[in-house]
């Protein structure tokens, strides 16, 4: 795994650009901006996709596959952390002496060196969960409310079509990823926390270093920061801060921004009341975290100055973000969903967000557990959530990304841990599980994929298996 360097002292310029892994939802988004503010792009990854056909509209030169001649004339390499060493792009670059930049710190120079750095304002969202969608809250609130920003976030707004782009305004979004570290990086005017569940202790070791990370992070931005007042890893954090200017979010009495009369079936609503004054918000996604999330957006608006009345308006402009909670298709009666859940909290939300839109009928989840430390460490808490929330769960093989293999951990590892084994099956073959799914399913029941891995790459088996299994001929309909 190639890491950040936190120390790293950027090059005054970077010329023509070299990305290898470009079609990753970081990577794209980053290249993105980097096309839209006029710089030469090229890239490579190990497949095609509408992705990469995005990028080639756009300009960039696009390989598929890996080879050591795609670098061409490149003055500039960008890597993913979840490329391996010995890639023969990223040797090529060793080879020729070029600048090696992780993306993140592609993204720091980008940040840095776009617009007006006089008038720059950057907000970064981290959290262990729910950073995609409140950085696509807080980006589709600004554009609301006509104030054009630049972003950077781990998945496509749904209302704008995409996951980045280069802005005229003075704020630029990021979502700013703290399971390498790289969030310190960042020169943050307003720092926006959603929550601090212990997580990627196999980068920082132990949970008091994941802690005190968060803590440099916030007492780092310049203007503001915003923390959840829920959250007990951002009650801890909070407590530590010694930043003058804090903001906190969520349900306790205590909160500076509080949530109130919460309506989570279908689509959420809720009160959100700031300075003894109630707003009223109607979001259109589902799901309870959804209003938190709001709450934590709603709160960097009017920190920043934004009229409170006008910001909850805006926030109900949101549709939601790809990969959280995305509906696929409906076949026979059974709705399909994919979610970017990849730890027990985040499952345990997405499970409740189906549980409130599925009415009378089950939910049936396919787990990918991703990545072999989290699976090893967390296969109890993992199997709680889905017997908790699911009607019936089915397990496949760990997705590794960047990491090697740990003998002995599979995803039976965490079908092992149900206490009730009927409610379970660890199916590693795809299309066995595509087919299983199809056998358990019946008309009114919710399908959703689960993973930040390559899961939703079944869905089309899923959906194929569906078909093939209804008693008489029928297509998929064409809405949720």
């Amino acid at each position: 795994m190639i890491k950040p360097d936190l120390s790293l002292e950027l090059p005054a310029t970077l010329g023509r650009l070299h990305f290898v892994g470009i079609g990753g939802s970081g990577m794209s988004g980053i290249a993105r901006v980097f096309l839209e503010s006029g710089y030469e792009v090229s890239g490579s990854d190990r497949s095609d996709s509408a992705t990469l056909d995005g990028l080639r509209h756009l300009g960039a030169t696009i390989f598929v596959g890996h080879a050591a001649d795609h670098l061409g004339s490149a003055d500039t390499v960008v890597v993913t952390g979840a490329l391996w060493e010995d890639n023969p792009e990223y040797q090529e670059a060793l080879r020729r002496g070029l600048p090696v930049l992780h993306r993140a710190n592609a993204l720091d120079w980008l940040i840095r060196h776009h617009g007006d750095a006089a008038r720059r304002r950057l907000i970064s969202v981290a959290g262990a969960h729910g950073k995609t969608t409140s950085t696509g809250m807080v980006v589709t609130a600004l554009a609301a409310l006509d104030a054009d920003p630049s972003f950077v976030n781990g998945g496509v707004i749904a209302g704008l079509g995409r996951s980045s782009r280069a802005g005229s305004g003075e704020f630029f979004v990021v979502e700013a990823d703290e399971s390498d570290g790289s969030f310190e990086l960042y020169d943050t005017a307003v720092a926006l926390i959603t929550n601090v569940d212990d997580d990627h202790l196999d980068h920082y070791g132990t949970a008091a270093a994941f802690e005190d990370a968060f803590v440099r992070f916030a007492d780092a931005a310049s203007e503001l920061v915003v923390i959840s007042s829920d959250d007990a890893g951002a009650a801890a954090v909070r407590a530590r801060l010694a930043h003058p200017r804090v903001v906190t979010f969520g349900v306790a009495e205590s909160a500076d921004v509080r949530v109130l009369d919460l309506v989570a079936e279908g689509p959420v609503s809720f009160t959100v009341r700031y300075l003894g004054v109630d707003h009223r918000v109607a979001l259109r996604v589902p799901g309870a975290h959804n209003a938190l999330n709001a709450a934590g957006a709603f709160a960097v608006l009017v920190g920043l100055g934004f009229e409170p009345a006008a910001t909850a308006r805006a926030l109900e402009e949101f549709d939601g973000t790809g990969r959280r909670f995305e509906w696929h298709a409906t076949v026979r009666g059974v709705r399909v969903f994919d979610d970017y859940a990849h730890h027990p909290t985040e499952v345990g939300a997405a499970l409740a967000t189906a549980r409130s839109v599925v009415g009378t009928g089950r939910v049936i989840a396919v787990h990918q557990p991703h990545l072999f430390s989290r699976t090893q460490a967390m296969a109890g808490e993992f199997a709680e959530a889905y017997e908790q929330l699911a009607d019936h769960t089915i397990v496949l093989d760990v997705y590794g990304a960047r990491e090697d293999p740990i003998e002995g951990v599979t995803g039976a590892l965490v079908a092992d841990r149900f206490r009730d084994a009927s409610r379970v099956d660890f199916v590693p073959d795809w299309q066995a599980a595509a087919d299983r799914v199809a056998e358990i399913a019946r008309e009114g029941d919710l399908v959703m994929t689960l993973s930040c891995g390559d899961v939703y790459r079944i869905i089309p088996q899923v959906l194929e298996s569906l078909e093939a299994t209804a008693p008489a001929p029928a297509g998929r309909s064409t809405s949720a």
